[in-house]
């Protein structure tokens, strides 16, 4: 019978190796599940979260909402990551985090996770390096969004969103799930969503990808990976793509 903890396992092992004995510990973990509708906040900014959610089925992302009413989305997250894994260590929350169409999670006790952690040392520093590769993911938007055009920005998105599925074997051939909004997009490159629709216009045009509601298909992936200036060493993954 499948565990809905092999999405960890999984995800561990496109990132490092993992023992038997260290796969049986992650799928020993209790993990409760919980299916959440589109446009629901898991944690918001202020909690104190006692457990850290796995996505299952769906895509959630972490976001700030600033002063004016406004939203910077900071990341995409796909089945296998726990986006908020720092949660163990970081008590309040410093932002939220939020489905972006109904998702399946799992939500596991920090109690389980430090526990685990105390009787697997080696597997306590695999879960380090996927909060160090999240932070080289924050690393790699903050140059998206200030250094890259718009097309580019966009095509930068698409490519990792990409890598990340197919590390875990949720892509098919080159077309993968990608049901996040042309605002949501927006949010997530600081373009308005007229520009995001010219932009995404502009990668059609140009036959690297089309993109319909819920899915895309990369026609061209060195012609995409060049149009983002797209370098996947910040994913670490753990072998080649």
């Amino acid at each position: 019978m499948t565990s809905p903890l092999d999405r960890l396992v999984r995800k561990l092992e496109s990132i490092t190796g993992l023992t038997e004995h260290e796969k049986q510990a992650v799928l020993d973990l209790p993990i409760t599940i919980k299916v959440l509708g589109a446009d629901q906040d898991v944690v918001r900014e202020g909690d104190r979260p006692s457990q850290s959610c796995l996505v299952l089925e769906g895509f959630l992302f972490l976001y700030k909402v600033v002063p004016d009413g406004g939203r910077q989305i900071m990341s995409f997250h796909v089945p296998g990551d726990i986006p908020d894994l720092q949660s163990l260590h970081l008590q309040v929350m410093d932002h939220g985090m939020a489905t972006a169409i109904q998702s399946t999670v799992g939500f596991i006790p920090h109690d389980a996770l430090r526990a685990i952690c105390h009787a697997h040392p080696a597997l306590a520093d695999k879960f380090w390096r996927d909060t160090l590769i999240d932070a080289a993911v924050f690393r790699e938007w903050i140059v998206n969004i200030g250094s890259r055009e718009a097309s580019s920005r966009i095509a930068h998105i698409l490519c990792e969103v990409f890598l990340k599925l197919q590390a875990v074997g949720l892509t098919d051939g080159s077309s993968f799930e990608f049901p996040i909004t042309q605002s949501e997009i927006g949010d997530a490159t600081g373009l308005s969503t007229v520009h995001v629709n010219r932009s995404i216009q502009k990668l059609r045009s140009e036959k690297l990808i089309t993109l319909e509601k819920g899915g895309c298909t990369i026609l061209d992936w060195d012609g995409l990976k060049r149009a983002a200036g797209f370098d996947p060493t910040y994913l670490h993954f753990a072998k080649a793509g």
